[in-house]
């Protein structure tokens, strides 16, 4: 069972007034009389590296805004392989395709421990319709997360790999340190940039050689970025 952190849910609205993310996340508009709209309990839940929040395909009974940690959007192919659509961090939505398809078109999986509210949608849709405030939000979000999925293609699935690497280690490092970034497996890499296992980790070890980053972590996911300019593409 996956363990949520309040005893079943947040109780009133104290707890997302006073959300330690709230400016960053769906709620940052609302007021006192937005607030007064919410009827329906929305749960913290936590949910540890590996677990599933929702499967692709299936029905959708609501969006989770991510509080802490990293989430991947997970597609499979019709040729069964799974690609990486996108990696989401705290104050992102994911399930936003399901207030108009009633079902999620991807599987969200936890990169890390993470953190999330989960919002029925019928929340969503009742404060849609009485918050101009949060309409207007949905669609910054929504936006957001196209132009967002549109990046990542264009900077992780195109050029040769080590341009591919290279803009990876750019596009995930820490807002509040962008000296540090942070990988994952190389596989969850490879599924993301279509290239195999054994090309990212030469590619990465390729690069520590060079000095444009040094590792952190015995794991292999925190590096600093010592050299920047190796990083980007070459001029011309």
């Amino acid at each position: 069972m996956i363990p949520i952190k309040t005893e079943s849910a947040w109780r009133g609205t104290s707890d997302c007034k006073s959300c330690g993310i709230r400016d960053m996340v769906l709620f940052s508009d609302l007021n006192e009389q937005d607030f007064g709209l919410i009827h329906a309990p929305i749960d913290d839940l936590c949910y540890t590296a590996g677990l599933s929040l929702y499967q692709e395909g299936a029905p959708a009974a609501g969006i989770f805004t991510l509080r802490t940690g990293l989430l991947k959007l997970v597609r499979v192919t019709p040729d069964g392989r799974q690609r990486i659509l996108r990696i989401l961090r705290p104050g992102d939505v994911a399930g936003l395709e399901a207030l108009a398809t009633s079902r999620y078109d991807s599987e969200a999986v936890a990169l890390t421990d993470v953190s999330v509210c989960r919002i029925p949608s019928d929340v969503i849709h009742r404060l849609s319709q009485n918050s101009p405030r949060l309409h207007w939000r949905l669609l910054q979000k929504w936006q957001q997360a196209l132009k967002e999925a549109d990046d990542w293609l264009a900077a992780l699935n195109f050029g040769t790999a080590r341009q591919r690497v290279a803009n990876f280690v750019l596009k995930m490092r820490h807002a509040t340190d962008p000296a540090v970034t942070t990988l994952f497996s190389r596989e969850d890499m490879g599924a993301m940039m279509d290239l195999k296992l054994e090309t990212v980790s030469r590619e990465i070890s390729a690069l520590v050689r060079i000095g444009a980053i040094a590792p952190l972590d015995r794991q292999g996911r925190l590096y600093r970025i010592l050299d920047e300019s190796l990083l980007l593409p070459p001029a011309g």
